[in-house]
């Protein structure tokens, strides 16, 4: 039986305002960059204010990206002119960080995952729903034109009635390159809860809601070593699996196999896989935001079906939900969508733990595709 609390969309009627919409950051680490590269360059956007508990480390990007002010989260939250809170922060501190800017009449954009469990997150999109205000998590890598592009191909009937995904993502593990890898094998990360949010919001707008999953898990090793940077051999424990295999049954009778694994020595990274009544489709890395789509139909050659529509990259789900606000309807990376995968991951963990399987309680419906002509460059709001 469906779980109706999960169920509640977002109001999407218009703020009545007009003019760009005003954004604050919070969490001004690595990640920040990617984010302030665009959310400064897009038209409908206007970045306020940086807020991190490092103020120093904020100071630094507000001035590196031409943003006027920073400071605290308490000072960010204050600002009347905030519109929407960018939430770059950790994890385990994105649900927190969230219902505080909730609780100011902030709309959010989130990193993913949503929430770490699901009872924190249905406290969160509680709280959005009783504010009014929205709650839109990543990835909006799948607002790139190399998934948007694929989607396309789907929808239209290129291959059929979409039967069967497999996706793969296996690599070696973060510790070699990343200067401090500790997080990524914490609670709330490991493959599937770090990676697994771009493959199964793929999956999801191919084939609708999870219904059923069945998963094993397995953990390579109790501790890994850093191995670059000014941490290189130092050792930490991993806390996660960092091996899961998954098998998804979606509502619409459609299934789907997918690997997330930091065990492995052969990399296989991007690999995604839609098998229809007519053929398949093989999509870019939903890690990134271009790429062709690759459809095989059982000709001598496949069609390579290049990517058409934005390449902007992390920020574009912030410019299309200020478009959203501003228009009154629904944002196209919505929070009962990222509320959704992190049911599926949640559930896949409960099976591997249980050994059996798990049915999915939320829903949802999956977001229209966006025009090819849409450019998050071009002003829109004014």
């Amino acid at each position: 039986m469906t779980d109706q609390s999960t169920t509640t969309k977002p109001r999407v009627a218009s703020d009545g305002k007009t003019g760009p919409v005003g954004v604050g950051v919070i969490g001004a680490g690595v990640i920040s960059d990617q984010y302030l590269g665009n959310l400064t360059k897009f038209p409908d956007l206007k970045v306020l204010f940086i807020a991190d508990i490092d103020e120093p480390r904020a100071a630094a990007q507000a001035e590196k990206w031409g943003v006027p002010a920073s400071g605290s989260v308490e000072e960010l939250l204050a600002l009347d002119d905030v519109e929407i809170v960018v939430n770059l922060t950790i994890p385990a501190a994105h649900v927190e960080v969230a219902l505080q800017a909730v609780a100011a009449g902030k709309h959010v954009w989130g990193e993913k995952p949503y929430a770490l469990d699901r009872e924190s997150g249905k406290k969160l999109r509680q709280a959005a729903e009783e504010a009014g205000v929205r709650v839109a998590v990543a990835p909006d890598t799948f607002l790139g034109s190399g998934i948007q592009t694929g989607l396309r191909v789907v929808r239209r009937g290129d291959i059929g009635t979409p039967l069967t995904g497999l996706t793969l993502f296996q690599v070696p593990g973060p510790e070699s390159w990343h200067p401090s890898p500790e997080f990524l094998f914490a609670y709330g990360a490991g493959p599937m809860f770090d990676v697994g949010p771009y493959y199964l919001t793929t999956l999801v707008q191919v084939f609708g809601p999870a219904a059923k999953v069945t998963a094993t898990s397995s953990k390579a090793r109790e501790t890994r070593v850093i191995g670059s940077g000014p941490k290189a051999g130092t050792e930490f424990p991993v806390e996660v699996p960092t091996h899961i295999s998954a098998l998804i049954q979606f509502e619409s009778g459609a299934s789907a196999q997918s690997v997330f694994s930091f065990d492995s020595k052969l990399a296989r990274a991007g690999f995604v896989e839609i098998a229809g009544t007519e053929g398949t489709a093989v999509f870019p890395d939903p890690n990134e935001f271009e790429g062709p789509t690759v459809v095989h139909t059982g000709a001598d050659e496949p069609t390579v079906v290049p990517s058409a529509g934005s390449t902007f990259t992390r920020g574009t789900g912030v410019a299309e939900l200020a478009q959203a606000i501003r228009g009154g309807r629904r944002e196209r990376v919505p929070g009962e969508l990222a509320f959704h995968v992190l049911d599926i991951m949640a559930s896949l963990a409960e099976s591997a733990e249980k050994g059996e399987s798990v049915v999915v309680e939320s829903t949802l419906e999956p977001t229209d595709e966006l025009p090819e002509s849409w450019d998050p460059s071009v002003a829109t709001l004014n």
